[in-house]
């Protein structure tokens, strides 16, 4: 009788931490929602966070509250919500870098990105060849030829390092046989700033910030860096066309869990995320500022961050990109 009741009791003992988290998944969001997003306030991580965050709301029926932990390439915000309880409600959104290659830039990280629980890709964008407005070449191919004549002269501004606009750059460097000089700043809309102030002499930066600037004549797109045209920008080549053979870039934002949060958890987020991407209002929102909503599932965004770490980690190694 006595075994029969102790084994009762480890089973109960055994099974309650799984009923827990059934019901804690169940029962989620009960509270407010926090999404740190690891630029500053105004950039293009920020901005599409901060829809979805509305759409979330409406959603999960909780506050969503979007902080901005800037830094460090995106580390400081990644590093908060990777040491924050996995229980749904403080999550990262966050540009490449911190999901992917600041292990390869930063000699201390007191992180793992691949130990996130990828949520969804929220949306993504090709890059775009930004200079400052009185800039002396007036097309892609004579701003190659003066970089190529003028080594080191040449400020490049970038949304910090490892971000895609500083590995981009990187690139064209090897594959030019150019020599820029880089500026890095935290986050998008500082970079733009100086861009437009002519602090900086040019930016590879995602078409959605860009074209605005563009179009207002207070910054010129001199190439696209994508094997074909962009529709919204017939005029403008390719850097393929400019001379620089299957030269493509382009960068995306994702919102990841941290590390063990329940599956299910992830789940709801991912299905919430999902329907604000394909709902009328956020194709029109998105279709607007030139972004591509992406979606998909946890594993797909998984799988995705995989590859890009491997894609843009072989830049880093074969551009020798100093680590900091």
């Amino acid at each position: 009788m006595i075994r029969t009741i102790l084994a009762a009791l480890a089973a109960l003992t055994l099974s309650a931490p799984a009923v827990s988290a059934q019901d804690a998944a169940a029962a989620y969001p009960s509270r407010p929602i926090k999404i740190i997003v690891c630029v500053p306030a105004g950039g293009g991580v920020d901005t599409v966070a901060r829809f979805v965050a509305e759409g979330l709301r409406q959603r999960l029926g909780q506050p969503v509250i979007i902080e901005n932990h800037a830094g460090a390439g995106g580390n400081i915000g990644a590093e908060a919500v990777f040491t924050a309880d996995p229980d749904g409600y403080t999550l990262l959104a966050a540009q490449p870098a911190p999901l992917t290659v600041n292990p390869l830039l930063y000699k201390k990280m007191n992180f793992n990105p691949a130990q996130f629980e990828p949520v969804a890709i929220m949306t993504s964008i090709a890059n775009v060849l930004l200079v400052r407005p009185d800039f002396p070449a007036k097309d892609a191919k004579e701003f190659i030829a003066y970089a190529k004549a003028n080594p080191g002269k040449i400020s490049y501004a970038s949304q910090g390092i490892g971000t895609t606009s500083h590995l981009t750059a990187a690139l064209f460097e090897k594959v030019t046989g150019s020599k820029l000089l880089h500026v890095p700043y935290k986050g998008t809309a500082p970079a733009l700033n100086d861009i437009i102030a002519s602090h900086v002499d040019m930016i590879f930066m995602e078409l959605a910030s860009a074209i605005k600037l563009h179009e207002g004549g207070r910054a010129r797109i001199l190439a696209v860096a994508t094997t074909r045209r962009i529709a919204s920008l017939p005029d403008i080549p390719t850097l393929d066309e400019a001379g620089v053979p299957g030269f493509e870039s382009g960068t995306w934002n994702a919102i990841a869990a941290p590390p063990k949060t329940p599956a299910a958890i992830v789940a709801k987020l991912n299905k919430a995320v999902n329907e604000v991407l394909t709902s009328p209002e956020g194709k029109a929102h998105f279709a607007k500022l030139n972004l591509y909503g992406a979606g998909g599932t946890p594993a797909e965004a998984a799988a995705f961050i995989k590859s890009e770490t491997k894609v843009w980690g072989a830049v880093i190694k074969e551009a020798q990109v100093p680590v900091h």
